[in-house]
C-alpha cells in the first residue's frame, strides 16, 4: 500500500512536490523547534491518484476552460467537471491512514476526535507545490457538532467562543464542502445582526449566535440535506472538497495566468492541523507577518493583527485589521518571538517570508510560512537588501527578479502638478496610478476589457472567484480589507495597482454605484486610483512616468557582470533612442524607417511621392521629406554617441502607405452623387486606378527595401 500520509515530524520539508508548499513549511517549522499545532499532510500523490480514473476526460474539459469561453459555456463546463469529480472514490487505503494519524494527534494533544468532554478539532487546508494564495479551499473547526459544541463551551468556560466557532464551521463546511451559495449564509447572519442591532460579529450576544447556528443548519438541510454530525464523515467530505478545489475555476485560471505547469505543481496536498483559536478573547488573535515591507521593500517587519478572530478573517478582508505594531503594544513577548522566528526563516529560505500565526490565550503558534508575494518595487529592493545582509549571492538575487518586475517599475504616478483632492483614501496595496471606468462585477470587467475599455474593478471585498476580473481590470478598489487581504495579495502578485480598505466608500451592487460623502459614482464613470498612496480620485487624473530607483541600477550592474549577451533597443525616433540610452541599451538593433512616417505630414508627403507620375513631381516632395528624415537620423546618431545603429529600409509594400482602394472608390461614388466636377471625379478615379495597380499580391516581392530606390 502506498504511503499517502506524513506527520510534520517525519516529512522532508525540502520536498514541496510531495508535501505541497504548506505541508513543507509546517514540517520545516516543526523541525526547527517553532511552536506549530500538531498535524499531518496528505500528499499530492494521493490527489493525483484521486483524479487518475478520469484524468483524460477532466483534462479535455479543462482545456476548453483555458480558451476563456463565455460565462454560460464556462459554467456548463465547470458543472461537468465537478459532476465527474463528485463521483470519484478516494484512493484505496487513504482513509485508513488518515484514521491512524488522527489517533496519533489524539495521543499528542490528549484530546479525542468527536468526544464532547475533551474534543479534538482540526483544520483541513490545501497546499500545492507552488503558492496559489486564496485559490483553493480551507475548512476550520472541523469536528464540531451539536454535542461537541456544548462540551467545548463547558471545557473552555466560554459559551460565546464555542458557538462562534460552530457558526464559522457550518458556514465554511456548507460553502466549501457542500457547495451552498455563500450569500445564503451572509443574508441569514446579517438578518440576525440587524435583529440584535449590532454591526460587528464580536458584538452579537450568545442568543444571537445560537440563532445563527440554527439558521445555518436549516440552510444546509434545505439546500443539501441533514448536516453530518459524525466528525469522521465531516473529515472525509472535507478531504474530497480540498482535492476538488484543485479544479475549481479560480485555481485553473490562476495557473493559466501565472503559467504554472504540471511539472511545477500537478495537484494539491491536504494538511490536517490541530485547531488553535484566535477567537477565545482579547488575549487571542490572528495575523500575518512579512519579514520585510512587501509594498516598498523596506527592511522592516510588516503585517497585520486582528484580535479575537480566526485567520480567515484577515485573509478574506472581512474585518479591517490593526497594524502589526499594535501586537507589540498588546503582547510584547509574543511580538519579539514572532520577529525572531521570522528572521530565522528568512535566512534559511533565502527570501522574504509571509508567515501566518495565531495567538491563543497569550501563546504564539505558527500556521504557515512561504516566500512572500510582493510588488515589483519591493522585489527589486529586497533582492538587493538580501545580498547586502549576506543572505543571497548576487547571482541568486538576479534570479529572484523577473524582467517584468523591472518593466512594472515604469508604472505611472500622479503628476505632482495636479492639485485636486482625493475623494477617498484606503490602504496602498499595490503601486501605480491608473484611471479607468468603474465596474462592480468581475464578469463585467472581462466583457468591457474585451471591447477595449479600461476598467477599475470596485468591490466591497474580493473573493478568490473574482480573480478573472483582476486580470481584465487595470486596477482594483475595495472598501474593506487590509494589506494582506486577498485583493492586496493578488494585485501585488500580478502587478496591478490596487487600493483596499477605502472604508468611506459605500458600494451598492444592485444599483451599480458607490457613494462617498454626497457624491455618487455609477458604473461606467471614470475614477483614478493611486496604489502607491491609497488615494482615490473622481475622473481622469494626469500621471507621469517614474524615475527608476537606485536598487535597479545596482541590480542591472550585477547583471552586466554575469551576462553573456548585449542588449540593443528597437528605436525609430529620437525620443525612443533617448529612452533606450537611459535604460542602458548598447545601441539600436532595429530602426524601422517606415515608423518614421507615422506623423500625418510625413505620411502625406510619402503618398505624394508614391503617386507622382514624373520625376520632377517626385523630387519636389522628396526634398522636404528627406530633410525631415536627415534631422531625425542626426538626432538619433548623436544620442547613441558612436554605438551601433542598424537601419532597416522600408519593409512594407508601398501600397500599404496608401489609402485603401475601397475607401477611394467610396469617395468616387459620393462625388458623383453630390454632383462634383468632372475634374474632381477624374482625379479620384485616377487615384483609385493607381492604388489598384500598385497593390501587390506577394508582399515579399516588389516595392520594398532597396528596390524603392532603383525602380
Amino acid at each position: 500500500m502506498k504511503k499517502y500520509v506524513y506527520s510534520f515530524e517525519e516529512g522532508d520539508w525540502r520536498d514541496k512536490k510531495l508535501l505541497g508548499g504548506k505541508g513543507a513549511s509546517l514540517a520545516q517549522m516543526v523541525q526547527l523547534g517553532l511552536p506549530v499545532p500538531p498535524g499531518f499532510t496528505i500528499t499530492t500523490e494521493a490527489c493525483r491518484d484521486f483524479y487518475a480514473p478520469q484524468e483524460e476526460v477532466i483534462e479535455k474539459l479543462v482545456r476548453e476552460l483555458e480558451r476563456g469561453p463565455p460565462p454560460e459555456v464556462r459554467d456548463k463546463l465547470i458543472s461537468e467537471v465537478w459532476s465527474i469529480i463528485d463521483k470519484l472514490p478516494l484512493p484505496i487505503g487513504l482513509l485508513e491512514q488518515v484514521r491512524n494519524y488522527v489517533r496519533s494527534l489524539e495521543e499528542k494533544t490528549g484530546k479525542k476526535f468527536g468526544d464532547p468532554s475533551n474534543p479534538l478539532l482540526v483544520s483541513v487546508r490545501s497546499g500545492a507545490a507552488v503558492s496559489m494564495p486564496g485559490m483553493m479551499d480551507t475548512v476550520l473547526n472541523l469536528g464540531l457538532n451539536d454535542e461537541v459544541v456544548v462540551g467545548l463551551a463547558k471545557l473552555t468556560n466560554n459559551e460565546w467562543f464555542a458557538y462562534d466557532a460552530y457558526r464559522r464551521f457550518l458556514q465554511m463546511f456548507g460553502r466549501i464542502v457542500l457547495g451552498i451559495k455563500e450569500e445564503l449564509f451572509d443574508e441569514a447572519f446579517n438578518e440576525v445582526k440587524k435583529k440584535y442591532n449590532v454591526k460587528y460579529d464580536v458584538d452579537l450576544p450568545i442568543e444571537g449566535l445560537k440563532e445563527v447556528v440554527m439558521r445555518f443548519k436549516e440552510i444546509i438541510r434545505r439546500e443539501w440535506g441533514e448536516f453530518p454530525q459524525d466528525p469522521w464523515k465531516q473529515l472525509e467530505l472535507a478531504i474530497r472538497a480540498v482535492f476538488r478545489s484543485w479544479m475549481n475555476p479560480r485555481a485553473i485560471f490562476y495557473r493559466i495566468m501565472n503559467k504554472i505547469s504540471k511539472e511545477e505543481a500537478d495537484c494539491t496536498a491536504v494538511n490536517i492541523v490541530t485547531m488553535v483559536f484566535g477567537n477565545m478573547g482579547w488575549d487571542s488573535g490572528t495575523g500575518v507577518l512579512f519579514t520585510r515591507d512587501v509594498a516598498s521593500g523596506e527592511d522592516r517587519p510588516y503585517g497585520e493583527f486582528l484580535p479575537n478572530a480566526q485567520g480567515e478573517d484577515v485573509v478574506a478582508g472581512i474585518r479591517t485589521p490593526l497594524p502589526l505594531e499594535k501586537l507589540k503594544e498588546m503582547m510584547p513577548q509574543v511580538y519579539e518571538d514572532l520577529i525572531k522566528a521570522g528572521k530565522v526563516l528568512e535566512r534559511l529560505n533565502k527570501d522574504v517570508q509571509d508567515i501566518e500565526f495565531t495567538v491563543e490565550r497569550g501563546k504564539l503558534y505558527f500556521l504557515q510560512n512561504r516566500d512572500a508575494k510582493m510588488t515589483p518595487l519591493a522585489r527589486v529592493r529586497t533582492a538587493v537588501g538580501l545580498v547586502e545582509d549576506g543572505i543571497l549571492t548576487k547571482e541568486e538575487a538576479l534570479l529572484k527578479v523577473k524582467p517584468e518586475h523591472i518593466l512594472s517599475l515604469l508604472y505611472p504616478r500622479i503628476d505632482p502638478k495636479f492639485k485636486g483632492k482625493p475623494v477617498a483614501k484606503g490602504l496602498a496595496a499595490s503601486p501605480g496610478a491608473v484611471s479607468g471606468q468603474v465596474v462592480f462585477h468581475p464578469d463585467t470587467a472581462v466583457e468591457w476589457a474585451r471591447n477595449g475599455k479600461k476598467v477599475i474593478l470596485v468591490r466591497i471585498e474580493t473573493k478568490p472567484d473574482d480573480v478573472h476580473g483582476f486580470y481584465a481590470a487595470v486596477g482594483i478598489l475595495t472598501s474593506r480589507g487590509g494589506l494582506t487581504s486577498h485583493a492586496a495579495v493578488v494585485a501585488r502578485a500580478i502587478g496591478k495597482p490596487a487600493v483596499v480598505g477605502a472604508e468611506s466608500i459605500v458600494i451598492d451592487y444592485d444599483r451599480k454605484e458607490f457613494r462617498v460623502g454626497d457624491k455618487v459614482v455609477r458604473e461606467g464613470d471614470w475614477v483614478t486610483i493611486d496604489g502607491s498612496s491609497g488615494d482615490v480620485y473622481l475622473g481622469k487624473v494626469p500621471t507621469i512616468e517614474p524615475e527608476l530607483i537606485e536598487e535597479v541600477d545596482v541590480l542591472l550592474k550585477w547583471a552586466d557582470e554575469v551576462r553573456k549577451l548585449g542588449v540593443r533597443a528597437n528605436a525609430d525616433v529620437p525620443d525612443d533612442a533617448r529612452i533606450a540610452r537611459k535604460f542602458g541599451a548598447e545601441g539600436i538593433g532595429l530602426l524601422r524607417i517606415e515608423r518614421m512616417f507615422r506623423k500625418p505630414e510625413r505620411l502625406e508627403l510619402l503618398r505624394k511621392i508614391i503617386l507622382a507620375e514624373d520625376v520632377e513631381t517626385r523630387v519636389k516632395y522628396l526634398e522636404p521629406l528627406s530633410e525631415m528624415l536627415k534631422k531625425d537620423f542626426k538626432e538619433i546618431l548623436e544620442v547613441m554617441d558612436g554605438l551601433p545603429v542598424i537601419i532597416r529600409l522600408i519593409d512594407p509594400p508601398l501600397h500599404e502607405f496608401l489609402p485603401a482602394p475601397e475607401e477611394v472608390l467610396k469617395e468616387v461614388y459620393e462625388a458623383r452623387v453630390k454632383g462634383a466636377s468632372e475634374e474632381t471625379i477624374k482625379q479620384l478615379e485616377s487615384l483609385y486606378n493607381r492604388i489598384v495597380k500598385l497593390k501587390e499580391h506577394n508582399p515579399m516581392m516588389g516595392h520594398r527595401g532597396v528596390r524603392v530606390g532603383v525602380t
